[in-house]
């Protein structure tokens, strides 16, 4: 894990995520599914449970699609759990097919949920402690990068079926939890889920892995022990 500047003119560039919680925000959005409102031709969407605890800010899930996809294709495999627990979710697209640095490098993807996780902090009252990052697939492969890289703001970091982690620098030391199928045929189990938990777990991170049987798929069991750790 090669360190980086983060006081690059681009942070973006390095897969560094600037914005954080605020104390205040205007207000709480209706309860309900929204487009975010933050990009034209591809966007992606908010969920506001119906249920929120009114004494405390409320725990964000930033939930990230495979590839070809986009966040309407993975919020129905988190939504009854978060509608269960009052947790706030996030799905964005990604700008292009899949996202940036498995493309390319790190960018546009970066900033683009930058601007978006500025507009939820902004109207919506969220714990700075409770603030996970989560994916399927190609998703699941950005949200380890991603996590690892902006370890302060995600305190966990849920990766379904991931391929890899390409982060740019370690920041804090984020919980992560990983699941895969054996018979996965699209990112195979021995290269891929085992793999990348045995190296974050020599690295020192404390990581809950589980396997299970099944293909290139998310159960809902996965999710509810995920989330069961998330909110812990």
């Amino acid at each position: 894990m090669a360190p980086s500047d983060p006081d690059s003119p681009d942070p973006h560039s390095e897969g560094i995520l600037t914005v954080r919680p605020i104390g205040n925000p205007v207000g709480m959005p209706a309860a309900g599914i929204r487009p975010l409102g933050a990009g034209r031709d591809r966007d992606g969407l908010l969920r506001i449970p119906r249920v929120i605890a009114a004494d405390r800010p409320a725990p964000l899930l930033v939930m990230l699609h495979g590839a070809g996809g986009a966040g309407a294709n993975v919020m129905p495999i988190v939504a009854d759990s978060a509608e269960a627990r009052g947790i706030i979710v996030l799905a964005p697209d990604s700008r292009g097919v899949t996202w940036d640095v498995i493309r390319e490098d790190y960018g546009a993807d970066v900033a683009f949920l930058d601007r978006a996780l500025g507009e939820v902090f902004r109207t919506c009252p969220i714990d700075p402690a409770r603030v996970a990052i989560a994916g399927f697939s190609d998703g699941a492969s950005y949200a380890l990068s991603l996590g690892l890289i902006n370890g302060a703001l995600f305190r966990d970091i849920i990766a379904f079926s991931p391929g890899f982690a390409l982060p740019t620098r370690a920041e804090d030391a984020p919980s992560i939890f990983i699941s895969h199928g054996r018979e996965d045929p699209v990112l195979p189990i021995e290269r891929c889920g085992r793999r990348i938990a045995v190296r974050l777990r020599s690295l020192g991170y404390n990581v809950d892995y589980r396997e299970f049987v099944g293909g290139h798929v998310v159960p809902t069991a996965m999710v509810e022990a995920a989330f069961r750790r998330f909110l812990a």
